[in-house]
C-alpha cells in the first residue's frame, strides 16, 4: 500500500486563536499513522490565518477522512477542507 500527501486547509474560528498553540493541538489530534509534514499559512482577511498542514498517510480505505475528522474536532477550528492530494 502507497502513501499519499494531502495539503489541508484548517481555518481558526477567529483572528484571536493562538496559531502556534492549533498547529500543536491538531498534531497530538493526528490518527494513529498519519503524520504531519510541515505546516504553512495562509492570510485569508482581516487578520484571519489558515493553517496548511501538509498530512501523509496510507492509500487505504478512507484516505483523509480520519484526519479531517480529528481536525475538526480541535477547539478553536473553525472547518477542514482538502485542497490538494497527491501519492508519493
Amino acid at each position: 500500500m502507497g502513501k499519499v500527501a494531502a495539503q489541508i486547509k484548517v481555518m481558526p474560528q477567529s483572528p484571536d486563536v493562538d496559531l502556534d498553540d492549533l498547529e500543536e493541538r491538531l498534531a497530538d489530534a493526528l490518527p494513529e499513522g498519519a503524520e504531519i509534514n510541515g505546516f504553512g499559512r495562509d492570510d485569508v482577511a482581516f487578520g484571519l490565518v489558515a493553517l496548511l498542514p501538509t498530512v501523509i498517510v496510507a492509500d487505504g480505505a478512507g484516505g483523509t477522512e480520519p484526519v479531517e475528522e480529528a481536525f475538526a474536532s480541535v477547539d478553536g477550528v473553525e472547518s477542514v477542507e482538502v485542497q490538494e492530494t497527491g501519492r508519493l
